[in-house]
């Protein structure tokens, strides 16, 4: 998918909360896969369709350069980069660090109002596998790892984490297509929430970290069946 066919809301006010938007609707497009690696951007087309100035756009593209999602050529334009194995295993380090420390935490001291809602997050989970809704599993997946944070009192991790998975995030979209793969990840779910309720620290950490791992064990297979995303 191009530019031109990516669906985008106009937005209501300019400056920077419009920039924040901006950043936010085509981080989730590049995401999504809908802005595919090696997309070219065009400032002029996003914010003709935005219906903002080019400002907006333009600081939206210089936060998603930082992150490393899009790539700005001299003299040739802008484009969405092809997904790097090495930044993913990169992020993936960091956000088990951050994570398997979160569980730690969350077995000494978890908010019951926070538990409560991860019930309810892990039927949206399962609702949306039933109905092969990739994006929505998605979303559930982002809501449960940041309740996990904020139940344990350390939502902060999370704001962390939000900043590197992207490049994860593009790989977990390819990894969902895959039969059974996302009942397996509720799977896993069930079983690191069942550790905290436990308060056994150890199991929850070794959870965690298997959870983490799958996407890498499943990494050669996503990039042989999809070489023209990678590097």
């Amino acid at each position: 998918m191009n530019i031109e066919s990516l669906r985008l809301e106009k937005l209501g006010d300019v400056g920077a909360s419009s920039a924040f938007q901006v950043e936010r609707d085509l981080r989730e497009a590049i995401i999504r896969l809908e802005l595919l690696p090696g997309t070219r951007l065009s400032e002029q087309e996003i914010a003709d369709r935005l219906g903002v100035s080019r400002q907006p756009v333009r600081e939206a593209l210089i936060a998603l350069a930082k992150s490393k999602l899009v790539e700005v050529r001299s003299k040739r334009g802008t484009y969405v980069v092809k997904i790097s194995a090495r930044e993913m295993m990169e992020a993936r380090f960091v956000r088990e660090a951050i994570e398997t420390a979160v569980v730690r935490r969350a077995c000494l001291t978890f908010d019951p109002w926070v538990r409560a809602s991860i019930d309810a997050i892990l039927k949206r989970q399962a609702a949306a596998s039933e109905a092969q809704d990739y994006n929505r599993f998605r979303r559930e997946d982002e809501q449960f790892h940041m309740a996990l944070a904020s139940g344990a009192g350390c939502a902060m991790a999370w704001s962390v984490i939000a900043d590197v998975k992207a490049h994860i995030d593009r790989v977990c979209n390819l990894q969902l297509r895959k039969p059974d793969s996302m009942g397996a990840l509720i799977a896993e779910h069930h079983t690191i929430i069942a550790a905290i309720d436990a308060r056994d620290a150890d199991r929850a950490e070794h959870a965690m970290k298997a959870h983490l791992e799958g996407i890498i064990e499943d990494l050669p297979q996503i990039e042989s069946e999809n070489l023209d995303l990678f590097e």
